[in-house]
């Protein structure tokens, strides 16, 4: 029998040798359990798009890259932040499932994607912002809450943006513009709060007039693309006939033009030579008036049918009437008949 003490008086008691191994397998046992313990506890793995934030009673220590790390048990916590992965906020709707077709949610988000624009009519905003962690310890001490923060910096720039513009520019033609507004404020506010984020990209997903408004909203659609159907058309036409009456006053222009120019130098040639013939004729009047006279029978006479040529008093008219009619019957059938 073995002896041990008592712990209340100080007594021997008596052990048998059995219960004193048992008590030495349990603090055997219960001595692995305990270092099983610390070793799980000391031991974590950060993944490869992971780092690990580790902390001393709170403080920040050191930042655990990927793979096995360790840390004092009970005395040092860690905290995995996804740096190298990219993360995303919804706005007006949640994805409830992810795949090849995913299924969405929008009830109950509207009070985050109801917007006022700058014409004052409303617009339902759903938007997604992508976004990537660049300084874990920013992330983590910086800033409370730091995603809850980005929300809220996220719809006031939404807001912001959206407020500075017309309705229709936000539902078309502005999409665009709107998100690269949104991104580079969002991205101002990161930096000034120094939140460690950075901002990737910012997608318009849906916008719609809200649904009590929504059939007098496309009504106005309708109407303003009739509108733009008929101006386009008129515009058409324009371009078909204007062209077309344009180049027609030209050319008749340009061979009024032609004609004036034609009638110009005709009639400087007429005058040339008028002024030319005049010249000659101031220089032999005699001679000249002869020659007219000679050119203008010349032209005359084979005109005229029967000739007789008398004298001043009208004399000698036979003999000139005999060798006529002679000359007559000499000629052929043709000639006679002219």
């Amino acid at each position: 029998m073995s002896e041990i003490k008592n712990p209340f008086d100080g007594s021997d008691i008596n052990v048998p040798p059995e219960f004193k191994k048992l008590l030495a397998n349990v603090k055997t046992i219960a001595a692995g359990i305990v270092g099983v313990i610390l070793l799980f506890t000391s031991i974590y793995t950060v993944g490869p798009e992971e780092v690990g934030v580790v902390q001393r009673f709170g403080e920040y220590v050191r930042t655990a890259e990927p793979g096995l790390n360790f840390k004092i048990p009970f005395t040092e916590s860690v905290r995995i932040v996804p740096v190298e992965r990219q993360l995303k906020q919804e706005f007006g709707y949640r994805t409830v499932e992810s795949g090849v077709q995913s299924r969405y949610v929008k009830a109950g988000y509207g009070d985050e994607s109801l917007m006022l624009t700058g014409d004052l009519n409303l617009a339902d905003v759903e938007w997604v912002v992508q976004y990537r962690i660049t300084d874990p310890y920013n992330y983590l001490f910086k800033v409370r809450n730091p995603e809850k923060t980005l929300r809220d910096m996220s719809e006031a720039a939404m807001r912001q943006v959206v407020g500075n513009r017309t309705v229709n520019e936000v539902l078309t033609i502005g999409r665009a513009s709107v998100a690269a507004r949104v991104q580079e404020i969002l991205q101002e506010l990161n930096t000034e709060y120094e939140t460690g984020v950075r901002i990737e990209q910012v997608v318009l997903q849906d916008i719609n007039p809200p649904d009590p408004v929504k059939p007098s909203f496309n009504a106005v659609n309708e109407a303003q693309q009739q509108r733009e159907t008929l101006i386009n058309q008129a515009r058409s036409e324009y371009n078909r006939v204007i062209p077309r009456a344009r180049g027609e006053a030209q050319q008749t222009i340009q061979q009024a033009e032609g004609y004036a120019i034609n009638r110009t130098n005709t009639a400087e040639g007429e005058v040339a030579a008028f002024v030319a013939l005049h010249r000659e004729y101031l220089t032999a009047q005699e001679i000249t008036k002869r020659r007219i006279y000679y050119e203008t029978m010349q032209n005359i006479l084979p005109k005229i049918g029967n000739k007789v040529i008398t004298d001043q008093d009208g004399g000698n008219v036979l003999p000139l009437l005999q060798m006529q009619m002679n000359g007559a019957n000499s000629l052929n059938p043709n000639q006679q008949n002219n």
